[in-house]
């Protein structure tokens, strides 16, 4: 049997998995430090004032428009009713958000188009679309990862995808989530970016082709391009839980 390695004097030299182990605890440590001293960037986005009724948009094209809202109760969801334009607190409505969750009314459904830009959406497609699964840990795949998370800040990211929602009354419309942050409300505050057509066709445009007497040089502006502050995921559940709509 060989000799534990000692160092001069007799001391024992500590084992290799000690030091790995420790190494490793004092990382974590760090980590955990590093991101309790994290804070966000907040974007520039004051929480919307819905008007007072929320009035129906009929079969108008809506967007692209910008709505701030705040999710930070866990024990609530948010309701957006594309319709109204609006957040909800009673009727029919499209989308809901709590703390990091995102999910579809019952009947409607999201589909995922990936990391492209949203003005590059003309139309959504007619199929493909993610129901929600309602109960004590309400989902829907086709949007739950609208996020990166960072194991070392402990913060979101917006991986910036647009979304295409088809509405329980067969609407369409296109979503992108711009920040999660707000300096009204901290965390949970989502700035969402959506165009509605309510005619029930998938165009989600109000893109035209230019007209023969334009002129040649004329441009349009581009679009300014919004930016997405660091987010932080935290997860909550309801009291009961059970959700409730």
């Amino acid at each position: 049997m060989s000799a534990e390695p000692t160092l001069e004097g007799g001391t024992t030299r500590p084992p290799i998995l000690v030091l790995v182990l420790a190494g490793a605890f004092l990382l974590l440590v760090a980590s955990l430090l590093i991101g309790s001293l994290t804070t966000p960037e907040f974007p520039p986005y004051p929480l919307t004032v819905p008007p007072v009724p929320a009035a129906a948009v009929g079969d108008s094209l809506v967007g692209p428009s910008t709505y701030t809202l705040d999710a930070s109760q866990g024990d609530g969801w948010r309701r957006f009713h594309f319709a109204r334009n609006a957040v909800v607190d009673s009727g029919p409505w499209d989308i809901a958000f709590r703390r990091n969750r995102v999910i579809a009314a019952p009947g409607a459904g999201i589909t995922d188009l990936g990391p492209v830009a949203f003005d590059s959406i003309g139309e959504v497609p007619a199929a493909g679309y993610v129901a929600t699964t309602f109960g004590g840990d309400t989902v829907n795949p086709g949007v739950g990862k609208w996020y990166a998370y960072s194991m070392l800040s402990h913060l979101l990211t917006s991986q910036r995808h647009v979304y295409a929602v088809r509405t329980a009354d067969g609407r369409f419309a296109k979503l992108e989530i711009l920040a999660y942050y707000c300096r009204d409300v901290g965390a949970a505050c989502y700035t969402i970016r959506y165009a509605f057509q309510g005619d029930g066709s998938r165009r989600v445009t109000n893109a035209t082709r230019p007209r023969a007497t334009t002129s040649p040089g004329a441009r349009g502006k581009r679009p300014r391009r919004l930016l997405v502050g660091r987010q932080d995921l935290e997860h909550s559940r309801p009291a009961n839980g059970t959700d409730t709509f």
